[in-house]
C-alpha cells in the first residue's frame, strides 16, 4: 500500500466546521462520547496524559478530561481549534493547532493516543502512525475510531438514524458517510498500515459502521 494517499481531504473551516460541530453535539452523541470515553482509557492510571488526535469540536476531549485524565487535543483546522476551546472552556485542556505528522511534542509524552472518525483523511497514514508511535511512552497505546470501508448503504443508514437528527440534516450526514466511506480503509488495509509503521501491527474489532484498532508501543 502507498505510504502517500493521492487526493488531499481540505480541512473543515469556517462555517463548514462549526455546521459539523452543531450535528456532533446532540444529545445523542454526546451520550455516545461518554460511553467511549470510558471503555478506551479503561485500565488508564489516575492522571494519565492523553492526545486526542483530530479532535474536531472537542466534545470527546471533553469527556476525558472530566474523567481526571489530563488532555492535549491537536487539530490541522484552525476553526475547530477555535470551537474545541469554546467546548472546553472551564476545563484543563490544551487543544492545538498541528500536523499529526509533524507532531509538536517531544518524544514519550503520552500514556495513550487516540483518534476519532479522522484517520481515513490523513494523506500520510504510515507517518501519522509513526508520530503516534513517538510520542507515546513504553507501555502506552493507541486506539482509533474509523469508518469501515466495508460498512454498508444500510449500516449506515442505522447509524445516521441512531443519531436523532432531523429530516435535513439526517440526509446530509448520511451523504457525507456515504462519500467518506470511500476514503475509508478496511481492516485488511488497517493492518497492512500498522505493519508498514513502527508499531508493527494492531488488533482490530468490527463496530457497527466503524472500525477500532489498537495499536500498543512495548
Amino acid at each position: 500500500m502507498e505510504t502517500t494517499r493521492k487526493h488531499r481531504v481540505p480541512e473543515m473551516e469556517g462555517l463548514q466546521a462549526r455546521w459539523y460541530a452543531k450535528n456532533r453535539g446532540t444529545a445523542a452523541q454526546l451520550a455516545q462520547y461518554r460511553r467511549q470515553a470510558a471503555e478506551v482509557t479503561s485500565g488508564l492510571p489516575d492522571g494519565a496524559e492523553i492526545l486526542e488526535v483530530a479532535p474536531g469540536p472537542g466534545f470527546f476531549a471533553v469527556e476525558l478530561a472530566k474523567r481526571g485524565f489530563r488532555v492535549t487535543g491537536l487539530d490541522i483546522s484552525h476553526t475547530m481549534v477555535e470551537i474545541a476551546r469554546e467546548t472546553g472552556a472551564g476545563l484543563e485542556i490544551d487543544f492545538r493547532q498541528g500536523d499529526i505528522t509533524h507532531a509538536p511534542f517531544a518524544a514519550e509524552s503520552f500514556d495513550f493516543v487516540v483518534c476519532q472518525a479522522a484517520f481515513k483523511n490523513f494523506r500520510q497514514p504510515v507517518a501519522a502512525l509513526d508520530e503516534m508511535h513517538r510520542v507515546l511512552r513504553p507501555g502506552g497505546f493507541a486506539v482509533i475510531h474509523d469508518l469501515n470501508h466495508e460498512a454498508t448503504s444500510a449500516d449506515i443508514g442505522r447509524e445516521v438514524e441512531s443519531m436523532n437528527l432531523g429530516v435535513v440534516s439526517g440526509f446530509t450526514v448520511r451523504q457525507t458517510l456515504g462519500w467518506l466511506r470511500r476514503r475509508a480503509f478496511t481492516p485488511a488495509q488497517f493492518e497492512e498500515l500498522a505493519a508498514q509503521s513502527a508499531f508493527g501491527a494492531c488488533s482490530i474489532t468490527a463496530d457497527g459502521i466503524g472500525l477500532e484498532v489498537r495499536l500498543t508501543k512495548p
